[in-house]
């Protein structure tokens, strides 16, 4: 059986794995580094470690910008992020992650 990446669901294409995010957020790299001055982005969570859920996983995206946004580029990088993936996204910026947890989350991110 070949491996999707996609599944054709009620006409709309769910996520299935890392490789699949990876791939849509190398596709829109430089746009999302011109619009909303990103210098790194990375996935992180669930779909890294293969624990996501079907329905109920949103897709963890740990970013560092270049130039620190307002709260409504975050929020929209948030949201454009998620009509991308099609899949809610948790944007985390990496500055400000709590000091207990950064070990955790920098070992597992994987980075575009």
């Amino acid at each position: 059986m070949s491996k999707n990446l996609i599944s054709e669901n009620r006409n709309t294409r769910t996520i299935k794995t890392l490789e699949e995010i990876n791939a849509i957020l190398k596709e829109h790299k430089e746009e999302l580094r011109k619009r909303y001055r990103i210098k790194e982005i990375g996935v992180f969570g669930s779909y890294v470690r293969g624990e996501q859920k079907k329905r109920g996983s949103d897709v963890d995206i740990l970013v560092e910008f270049d130039e620190l946004p307002d709260i409504f580029m975050f929020i929209d990088l948030e949201d454009h992020l998620s009509r991308l993936l099609r899949k809610k996204v948790d944007l985390v910026r990496k500055g400000a992650i709590r000091p207990e947890l950064k070990d955790i989350i920098f070992n597992e991110t994987v980075y575009i």
